[in-house]
């Protein structure tokens, strides 16, 4: 990116993550959208919601959600009704690819002022009847579930992507005990992170019904991480191959609910407004190949990114891998020969969870908390995502 200019991250917000019809199921991907861009938002004293030139919002299971979800999740953040508000769809990497049209849009001169993230509610996913339209003439019909079908479903193999993620355990040799002793540990990370308070700064907290006649309860944590059960994880069945297969429920990311956002900045207004960045964006990177192997396409976006960033590997001090299953973590480290203790140092999304459309702003953001936390420099984050694509980014924190 040398001599372009220069784009700040601001601030950073996220909800906590909510497990597949847990905690934060009564509220909509617009709603758990609009109460991240409000925090970050409300992170930078220097400007008001008006101020917010544009908005790059990631969702994937957008049905039902009704006309432009981005453009809600603007206006009910408060933002003004000026601002223009458009969607991304790149299935998981969805809401880091916004953060990067977010950062093209600045360093074009359309905007100096944006807010990029991304919403999931995957628990209000509907199921779908697809011959209502025409009707249904003669015999039984079925019921099409949104959330498997438009999240995670191969579109060409039509097979579930959990068998992506076998065929890259063959692929690499990555046995069921190394994706178990994988998940543990992240299980841990992200246990021993929440409860030193390491995730507070980053999250928002979200109020929601108590039920009649009780006070709203206030959600603060992530909900997954406390339910580790070492045991049983390692006596699950595997779901997608059960005779021989190594991915079970267990060593996957779970079905979530949750929204990040970001303030990104150009360089002439951080100045003018005397704001203190958080982060400065280095580089970016897109890639892609054979759909059925998308679990390894971040060890394509991840050195593409790197280079744009005009950096080295060696520059690098922690990496956010976003952890579809155990084996993506494994298989990326494994072919970027990465060191594993600079991977995901606070546990990924196999405890954290996976909102499909706000893991790749959810990483970001992590990130900006790990280089700040563990005083490193310069942080990567890479994510695939089904069709077999991948995105990642480069930042240099400056906390």
């Amino acid at each position: 990116m040398s001599g372009l200019p220069p784009v700040y991250i601001v601030s950073a917000a996220r909800t906590p993550v909510g497990s597949f019809l847990g905690t934060l199921s009564s509220l909509s991907a617009t709603q758990l959208g609009s109460i991240a861009i409000k925090a970050a938002v409300e992170r930078v004293p220097q400007i008001k919601p008006e101020d917010v030139e544009e908005v790059f919002f990631g969702n994937v299971l957008s049905a039902n959600l009704g006309q432009a979800p981005a453009r809600q999740c603007a206006l009910g953040a408060g933002l003004s009704n000026t601002v223009p508000a458009t969607g991304v769809n790149k299935v998981c990497a969805s809401g880091m690819k916004a953060i990067i049209l977010g950062a093209q849009t600045i360093i074009t001169g359309n905007a100096s002022i944006v807010v990029a993230g991304g919403t999931e509610s995957m628990s209000n996913a509907p199921h779908y009847l697809p011959v209502l339209r025409n009707g249904a003439k003669f015999g039984d019909q079925s019921l099409v579930d949104g959330m498997l079908k438009d999240g995670l479903t191969d579109a060409y193999k039509k097979e579930h992507m959990g068998l992506s993620a076998e065929l890259c355990s063959d692929d690499h040799g990555l046995s069921r005990e190394d994706q178990d002793t994988y998940a543990i540990a992240t299980y841990q990370r992200a246990q021993e992170a929440t409860a030193a308070g390491i995730f507070s700064k980053e999250i928002v907290p979200v109020e929601v019904s108590g039920g009649r006649g009780k006070p709203p309860i206030k959600i603060t944590t992530d909900e997954e991480v406390k339910n580790l059960n070492i045991d049983k994880l390692k006596t699950v069945r595997p779901v997608f191959k059960p005779k021989d297969g190594t991915v079970t429920a267990a060593n996957a990311a779970p079905l979530n609910d949750g929204a990040a956002a970001l303030v990104l900045m150009s360089e002439a207004k951080v100045k003018e407004l005397g704001v203190t960045p958080i982060a400065k964006i280095l580089g970016w990177g897109d890639a892609a190949r054979e759909p059925e192997r998308f679990t390894v396409a971040p060890a394509l976006a991840i050195p593409k990114a790197i280079k744009h960033a005009g950096i080295s590997a060696n520059d690098v001090d922690y990496y956010e891998i976003n952890e579809a299953f155990s084996v993506v973590a494994l298989a990326n480290i494994k072919l970027l020969s990465l060191a594993p203790e600079t991977v995901n140092v606070y546990g990924g999304s196999v405890a954290i969870g996976h909102p499909l459309g706000c893991s790749g702003a959810r990483i970001v953001t992590t990130l900006t908390t790990v280089l700040r936390e563990k005083k490193g420099k310069i942080g990567v984050a890479g994510i695939c995502n089904g069709g077999g694509g991948a995105s990642a980014i480069v930042i240099e924190s400056l906390q």
